[in-house]
């Protein structure tokens, strides 16, 4: 496994660095002098404490982003954007140690899967075949099990096309695992590109129909990692309806308006302006906004910036949902880099399909049968104002 993994690296490393066929646009003042150079791809091994390898690979844009990736959980385990100064800052919470992401109970930068979000009851019907699931959240199924793909070490591998290598992740989820039916083959591409913009793509297949719904847990404070809470980021979201839940986090099938809500940031908001009003113990937002968009091609889905750094990233995706989480569970226990992490020290924005799909005939499908492909696509676009 390491020697082709090393063999595709030296292969991506030399079609990085070999000069592109068409010159680019003329780049902004400030991207001047390097609008011409690659990305590039670095890789290192450690060893967790049981003696597994584990690789951990870098890829760096000119435009001054940087993204370190583990093959535990398929992590983002590092983001490092400038500022408007051009100071540097991890903009997504991580730990310090790979070891530490074989527990992380809040899922730090993973992989989620095979179905992210909730399952109400633990449970679904499917082909008139009832699974039972762990109860991992209440009475609920959260985020594929407590031993979910976050969890779980993957195969990566580097990739990429000429100037924008990229880290392939593998994962064989066999039949049964976690409760869930079918061997799922899953996949997970990260692609960073000159401008600074980090693209993941996924794929999935099947031999037998089965739930899918993967996305990204990565926690966003684009004050940098530990630099108080994201109460006073900038929030837009292009979803015009939500979909309202039970005192369990479970949607209840309705999908409502916006407007006249805590809820509406179809305009830029500051996330700690209504927080108060949304209610919920703790306090805050968790809840999945219907994309007017809808899903199927990559289209905008959110947009954020802190003023106070001038850091701002855009969320793409082809997903028709996403899950706002504003980070209400934390309380200081979690320690990463940057140190302890308070309430609201962080942001997810987890493009997916809806929460507890699988149970909701209304809501988009998420079941996928042998013979199909599942295929999603969200980036993360990052710049200053």
């Amino acid at each position: 496994m390491r020697e082709r993994a090393l063999l595709s690296f030296l292969l991506a490393a030399a079609v990085a660095c070999a000069p592109a066929a068409d010159p680019p646009e003329p780049a902004p003042e400030d991207a001047a002098s390097t609008a011409n150079e690659p990305v590039t791809l670095d890789a290192r091994t450690e060893t967790l404490s049981d003696g597994r390898e584990v690789e951990v690979f870098e890829l760096a844009s000119p435009s001054g982003v940087r993204v370190e990736l583990i093959e535990v959980g398929a992590s983002i385990s590092r983001i490092q954007a400038p500022d408007r100064d051009g100071t540097l800052a991890d903009v997504a919470l991580g730990f310090e140690q790979v070891e530490q992401y074989l527990e992380n109970p809040p899922y730090l930068g993973c992989a989620v899967g095979r179905v992210a979000n909730r399952i109400a009851g633990a449970k679904f019907e499917l082909d008139g075949e009832t699974y039972e699931l762990a109860a991992n959240d209440g009475p609920n199924h959260l985020h594929g099990g407590p031993g979910g793909y976050c969890k779980v070490l993957w195969e990566g591998e580097a990739a990429g096309s000429p100037g924008a290598p990229a880290v392939r992740f593998t994962y064989t989820s066999p039949d049964g695992e976690e409760g869930y039916p079918g061997t799922l083959e899953a996949a997970v591409t990260y692609t960073l590109d000159a401008e600074g913009a980090l693209r993941i793509d996924y794929q999935a297949t099947t031999d037998a129909p089965t739930p899918v719904n993967l996305t990204n847990h990565s926690y966003f404070n684009l004050a940098g990692a530990g630099s108080g809470t994201i109460l006073d980021h900038v929030l837009e979201l292009r979803a015009s309806r939500y979909t309202p839940v039970d005192d369990t986090l479970i949607p209840t099938g309705e999908l409502a308006s916006v407007a006249d809500t805590p809820f509406d940031f179809t305009a830029p908001t500051a996330i700690g302006a209504r927080i108060q009003e949304v209610g919920g113990d703790p306090v805050g937002y968790d809840h999945n906004y219907a994309l007017d968009a809808e899903g199927g091609s990559l289209e905008l889905a959110a947009r954020l910036h802190d003023p106070a750094s001038g850091r701002a990233m855009d969320v793409l995706t082809t997903e028709p949902g996403v899950q706002f989480y504003s980070g209400n569970f934390m309380d200081g226990s979690l320690s990463g880099r940057g140190g302890a992490y308070p309430q609201y020290a962080a942001l997810c924005l987890e493009t997916q399909h809806f929460p507890d799909s699988i149970n909701q005939p209304d809501f988009p499908s998420v079941v996928l049968r042998p013979g199909e492909t599942f295929s999603s696509t969200t980036v993360y676009r990052f710049s200053t104002r």
